[in-house]
C-alpha cells in the first residue's frame, strides 16, 4: 500500500551490524512474537503508521525495518518506533503496538474518535473508487458507504484536518466531511477509475494523485470542446457511411467506442507538444478503417476502393489488417509528426512486439536515448488482453535495457465481452488490464461514452509517459454496437447486454446535446459539422469508382527510401563477392581472439578459447565461431549495424560464441571486442533475452522492418523452440511480402542436430520452413544462366539477398568438430556464398564410373565421408552438399547430374522420411533431371525427431 513505499526501506534494505547478529535474532524472536500476536485497529493512524501493515506482513518485510530502525530510529514511522522499542524491552504480547495520538486540530475533542476513519475513507477512495466509478456506458455501479468507516450524518459537517499525502484540499488543510466525501467522489469514482495504488514509487503515485485530486482540474475550453465535437462527428458519420454504402460487408466498425478517434488523436496532440516526432501503432481489426481515416489520415477514395470485389487487392481481408506510413502536421501543434499503423494478422495482440522491435530501431537509428522523439501506442481488445499471453511477453521487455522503448501507451477497447464469450469465463482477474500491474503501469479506467473525460485521462496518460517514460494503460470501458462483426447476430448469446445496448443513445448524440445545452455550439453548427463530413465522404466515394488497384505505397508502414527504384524493383540486382582480403581477415581475427581493453580479467576456460581462435588464424583457417566473427566484423567495418538476440546468444547455448567479455574481479564490467573492429564502424548490439520467443521474435521482426541497412538475428536457444513464434513466422515472415507488403530481412539461427539430446532438443523442423517456400517443385525455372541465382532469390519468399527474411539451420556438434572449417582462401576477394559444394575427391577423375550421387546437407556429410572412406567407395560414390534448400539451386543440382550420368540418385538426411527435407528435396531432384532417374531413400517415418536416422 501507499504509505509502506514513503519508508526509504522497503526500496533499499539495510543490512544489520555482523558484530551483533546473535543478538539482533533474539530480538527479532521478540518483535515475531509480538506481531503473532497482534490484533489490528480497523483505523489507520497517520500517513506512514505502522498499524495497517502489521497483520499479515511479511516476517522479511519487518526483518528489513528493524534493521533500519537498529541502524536509525528516525528512519521508520513512530508508531514503528514504539513497537520495536517495546518489543525490545520485552512488551507482553499484544501490547507492543501503541497508536500515535491523532493530529491535534481547535475541536480536537469532538474529532478524536472519527479522524482515524476520515483518513481510511480517504484511502480506500484511492484504492476502491475505481471499483464503484461510474464506468459502464451501460449503467451499473456501487457506493463506497461512509457508514462502514464509523461516520454517520451527525459527522457530515464536522471539520476534518486533511491527510498531508492528498490533494483533495486545494490550498485548504481542512473541510467538512461532507465536502471531502464529495471531492473524493468526484475524484475516484465519476467517469474515470484510476489504479494506482500498487505503484512502489512515491513520487509516481504522487503525481497521479495531483492529475486526480485538485478541485476543478478537468476543465476543457470552449475551443477544446468544438475541436472534441467535430472528432467525434468524424468518427461516428465515417462508420454511418460505410454502413449505408455498404451495409452487407464485414468491416469491423467502432459504433459504441467512437470516442476512441479522440482519445488517440489527444494522445497523439500531447505527445507532438512534448517534443515526439513519430508514433509507432498497432491495432487489432475493431475500428481500423476509423482509424487510418481519422486518425493516420489516409486518403478515403482508397479505403473505399477496397469494397470493390473487382480490385486487384490480394487477399480479402486487407482492408482491415494492413497498415500504413504518413507524415503529415499535427494541426493542434503546427509540428510534422510521422504515424506509422503496423499491418496485423487476425491472430490478436501478435502485433504487440513487432511494434515495440520497430519504435526501438526508430529510437536507435535517430540517437533517441531517452524515447523522446520516437513512442509507440498499443490498442487491445479486452479479450485478448487479459487472454494471450504475448501480451505478457511484451510488457516483460518493457525495462530492458535492450529492448526498452521507453514507455508505450497502451489504449484498451473494452467491449466487455469477447467474440461470443462473456468477461466471467473469458479471464479470473477482475478487469483485463491486471496484467500490465506486473510492470507498475497506472491503469485509467474511463467511460467511453464520456468523451470529455475520455479526452482528460488520455492526455493524463500521454503526459506520464513524457515524465516517467514507463508503460501506461487507458481502459476504454465501452460496448460494441453490433456483433462481432456487421454480419454477426450477438443476441444468440448476449439477449440481456444486447437489449440495453439496443436503448442506448450514440455517445455524439448525447455530447452533441451537452453541448448544445451549455451553448459551446448551436444546433445548427453541429448539423453543419454532420454536412461538411458528409460531403467529404462522398466525394471521395465519387473517386474511389475509378480506382483499378490498390497503390501500394499506401499501405507501406515501413519505407525504405533509396532502396527501390520508381517501379518498386531493388536498385541492385547483382549479388555481389562477400569475401575479404587476407590483411582484413587477419585483423578480424585478431580482434577475435584477443581482449581489447586494458586490465581485464578473463575466465581462465575462455583465455584457453581465444589461444584456440588465434591459433586458427595463424592456419588460415575459420570454424563456424570464428566465421560468424569475420562475417559480422567485416559487415560493421563497412558500416552496417548488427543486433543479435536471443536467450544466451552473447556467450552463445554452446559456450562456442563468447561475444560478451566479463571481467572475472569487477561486476557488471563487460567488453564486447566486435565494437573494436575500427574506428568508425557501425555498433554491434549483442543482447540476451528474456526467456521468451513469441515476444523476442516479433521484437526483432519490427526492429529489421526499420531499416534495410541493417543485420538483425534471432538465435533460437535450440531450434526446436522457435514452435513457440510460430504465429510470428507463419503470419508476419513467410507472407510479409506477398500478403503484407513488408520487406524485411530478418535472420533466424536455429541450431538443428540429431545428437542424442532428446525430441526437445534435436530438430529446427525444417520441414515446416520448407513447405511455406513459394517455389513451385514441379517447374524447372526458365532464368538465363547469368541471372539465375538473383532472379530465384527476388521472386521467392525467404532466403538472400535483397533483404529476404533467412532462415540459417545452425550446427551444435559441428561447433567443434575437427573437419568443420574453411580455408581462408574460400573467403577471399572474389569468392561467393556457394549454393552447392560439389564432391571434390577421386570421383571427379572418372565420373562416368561414379554409380551413386548422394545429395545431402548439414552435418551429415562428415559421416557420409567417413563411411564412405570405411567401405572404401570414395571413387564409385559422390557426395554433393546443397547449402541454400530455398530457392532450390536447380542449375548447379543439374551441373551435378549431368556429371554423373550412370549414377543412382539418393537423399540422405539424418531426419525420419516424414521429416526434415526428403518431402522438399524429392519432388525437386526428379524435376533437375527432368524424371528420368528415381530419387532414392531409406528411412522410416516416425512421429517424433529423437531417434537417431540410418544410413544406407
Amino acid at each position: 500500500m501507499h504509505r509502506l513505499r514513503t519508508t526509504v526501506v522497503r526500496l533499499r534494505p539495510i543490512a544489520a551490524p555482523q558484530t551483533a547478529k546473535s543478538q539482533t535474532q533474539a530480538r527479532l524472536a521478540a518483535v515475531g512474537g509480538a506481531l503473532r500476536t497482534f490484533q489490528p485497529m480497523r483505523s489507520y493512524t497517520a500517513s506512514v503508521s505502522a498499524e495497517p501493515f502489521l497483520n499479515g506482513t511479511s516476517s522479511n518485510y519487518v526483518e528489513e525495518m528493524y534493521y533500519a530502525w537498529l541502524e536509525n530510529p528516525r528512519s521508520v514511522h513512530k508508531s514503528w518506533d514504539i513497537f520495536f522499542r517495546n518489543a525490545n524491552a520485552g512488551a507482553p504480547p499484544g501490547a507492543a503496538y501503541q497508536s500515535p495520538p491523532p493530529l491535534g486540530l481547535a475541536n480536537a475533542q469532538a474529532m478524536v474518535g472519527v479522524q482515524p476513519n476520515v483518513e481510511k475513507l480517504v484511502e480506500d477512495h484511492l484504492i476502491r473508487g475505481h471499483h464503484v466509478a461510474q464506468l459502464d456506458p451501460l449503467g451499473i455501479m456501487a457506493a463506497i458507504d461512509p457508514e462502514f468507516y464509523g461516520l454517520d450524518e451527525s459527522d457530515l459537517d464536522k471539520v476534518f484536518r486533511l491527510p498531508t499525502t492528498t490533494f483533495i484540499g486545494g490550498s485548504e488543510s481542512t473541510l467538512p466531511l461532507r465536502e471531502i466525501i464529495q471531492r473524493l467522489e468526484m475524484a475516484y469514482c465519476q467517469s474515470i477509475g484510476v489504479e494506482f495504488m500498487f505503484i512502489n514509487d512515491l513520487e509516481q503515485c504522487q503525481w497521479i494523485r495531483q492529475k486526480f485530486e485538485r478541485p476543478g482540474i478537468m476543465q476543457f475550453t470552449l475551443e477544446e470542446k468544438r475541436t472534441l465535437l467535430a472528432r467525434m462527428v468524424r468518427s461516428t458519420r465515417f462508420e454511418e457511411f460505410l454502413q449505408r454504402k455498404w451495409s452487407s460487408e464485414k468491416r469491423f466498425g467502432l459504433e459504441g467506442c467512437e470516442s476512441l478517434i479522440p482519445a488517440l488523436k489527444t494522445i497523439i496532440d500531447k505527445s507532438s507538444m512534448n517534443g515526439v516526432e513519430s508514433i509507432i501503432m498497432g491495432m487489432p481489426h475493431r475500428g481500423r478503417l476509423n482509424v487510418l481515416a481519422n486518425v493516420i489520415r489516409k486518403e478515403l477514395d482508397q479505403i473505399f476502393c477496397q469494397f470493390d470485389s473487382k480490385l486487384e487487392a490480394g487477399s480479402g481481408d486487407v482492408k482491415y489488417h494492413l497498415g500504413m506510413w504518413h507524415r503529415r502536421i499535427n494541426r493542434v501543434t503546427d509540428r510534422n509528426i510521422t504515424l506509422s499503423l503496423m499491418a496485423n494478422p487476425s491472430h490478436l495482440e501478435a502485433v504487440d512486439p513487432v511494434v515495440q522491435g520497430k519504435t526501438k530501431a526508430e529510437q536507435f537509428y535517430c540517437g533517441d536515448t531517452e524515447g523522446n522523439r520516437v513512442m509507440s501506442i498499443l490498442l487491445h481488445g479486452d479479450a485478448a488482453f487479459a487472454g494471450q499471453g504475448v501480451v505478457y511477453e511484451t510488457f516483460h521487455l518493457s525495462d530492458l535495457p535492450s529492448y526498452t522503448t521507453h514507455g508505450t501507451i497502451h489504449v484498451v477497447v473494452n467491449n466487455q465481452i469477447g467474440f461470443t464469450t462473456d468477461p466471467r469465463v473469458a479471464r479470473s482477474s477482475s478487469y483485463p488490464t491486471d496484467v500490465a500491474k506486473v510492470v507498475n503501469a497506472p491503469i485509467f479506467h474511463v467511460n467511453a461514452d464520456d468523451p470529455e473525460a475520455v479526452m482528460y485521462v488520455c492526455n493524463v496518460a500521454a503526459e506520464w509517459r513524457a515524465t516517467f517514460h514507463k508503460d501506461v494503460v487507458v481502459d476504454l470501458v465501452c460496448y460494441r454496437r453490433n456483433g462481432h462483426n456487421e454480419m454477426d447476430e450477438p443476441m444468440f448469446t448476449q439477449p440481456l447486454m444486447y437489449k440495453q445496448i439496443k436503448k442506448q443513445k450514440g455517445v455524439l448524440q448525447k455530447y452533441a446535446e451537452k453541448l448544445i445545452v451549455e451553448g459551446a455550439v448551436t444546433r445548427q453548427e453541429y448539423e453543419e459539422e454532420i454536412a461538411k463530413y458528409d460531403k467529404i465522404c462522398e466525394e471521395a466515394h465519387a473517386r474511389s469508382k475509378d480506382e483499378k488497384i490498390l497503390h501500394i505505397k499506401h499501405w507501406l508502414d515501413s519505407p525504405w527510401p533509396g532502396f527501390f527504384n520508381m517501379d518498386g524493383q531493388p536498385k541492385s540486382m547483382t549479388s555481389p563477392s562477400t569475401g575479404l582480403t587476407e590483411e582484413e581477415l587477419g585483423h578480424i581475427g585478431h580482434i577475435a581472439s584477443s581482449v581489447p581493453v586494458e586490465d581485464f580479467t578473463i575466465h581462465g576456460g575462455l583465455s584457453r578459447i581465444l589461444k584456440g581462435r588465434a591459433a586458427m588464424v595463424g592456419q588460415r583457417v575459420c570454424d563456424w565461431a570464428l566465421g560468424e566473427y569475420m562475417a559480422f566484423g567485416s559487415l560493421l567495418k563497412e558500416g552496417t549495424h548488427i543486433r543479435l538476440s536471443g536467450q544466451d546468444v552473447e556467450r552463445g547455448t554452446f559456450s562456442h560464441r563468447h561475444h560478451v567479455l566479463h571481467d572475472q574481479n569487477v561486476d557488471k564490467r563487460i567488453c564486447i571486442p566486435m565494437n573494436h573492429i575500427a574506428p568508425n564502424q557501425a555498433p554491434y548490439t549483442v543482447c540476451n533475452s528474456s526467456l521468451s520467443e513469441y515476444g523476442v521474435l516479433g521484437f526483432e521482426l519490427g526492429f529489421a522492418m526499420a531499416s534495410p541497412n541493417a543485420l538483425v538475428l534471432w538465435e533460437a536457444q535450440f531450434g526446436d523452440f522457435h514452435n513457440t513464434a510460430q504465429c510470428i513466422i507463419d503470419q508476419f515472415i513467410c507472407p510479409g511480402q506477398a500478403k503484407w507488403v513488408r520487406q524485411n530481412g530478418i535472420v533466424l539461427l536455429l541450431p538443428h542436430g540429431m545428437e542424442g539430446m532428446g525430441p526437445e532438443h534435436s530438430s529446427a523442423r525444417p520441414e515446416r520452413f520448407l513447405q511455406m517456400c513459394n517455389e513451385d517443385p514441379d517447374a524447372y525455372p526458365k532464368f538465363s544462366a547469368e541471372e539465375f541465382a538473383v532472379r530465384q532469390l527476388y521472386d521467392c519468399n525467404w532466403i538472400i539477398p535483397f533483404r529476404k527474411p533467412l532462415i540459417v539451420f545452425t550446427p551444435k556438434s559441428l561447433l567443434r568438430h575437427p573437419d568443420a572449417k574453411s580455408n581462408f582462401d574460400d573467403m577471399l576477394t572474389g569468392t561467393h556464398f556457394q549454393r552447392l559444394i560439389p564432391d571434390s575427391g577421386p570421383v571427379c577423375e572418372k565420373p562416368d564410373g561414379v554409380k551413386r550421387i548422394v545429395f545431402c546437407t548439414g552435418k551429415v556429410y562428415y559421416e557420409l565421408t567417413r563411411e564412405r572412406k570405411n567401405r572404401g567407395m570414395d571413387n564409385t560414390v559422390a557426395i554433393a552438399r546443397i547449402e541454400q534448400l530455398s530457392p532450390f539451386p536447380f542449375d548447379q543440382v543439374k551441373v551435378e547430374t549431368d556429371r554423373y550420368p550412370n549414377a543412382d540418385l539418393v537423399w540422405c538426411q539424418e531426419e525420419h522420411k516424414n521429416q526434415g527435407y526428403y518431402d522438399y528435396v524429392k519432388p525437386r531432384l526428379r524435376t533437375t533431371v527432368d524424371r528420368t532417374r528415381p530419387v532414392w531413400y531409406d528411412q522410416p517415418p516416425s512421429r517424433t525427431p529423437a531417434h537417431r536416422g540410418r544410413y544406407q
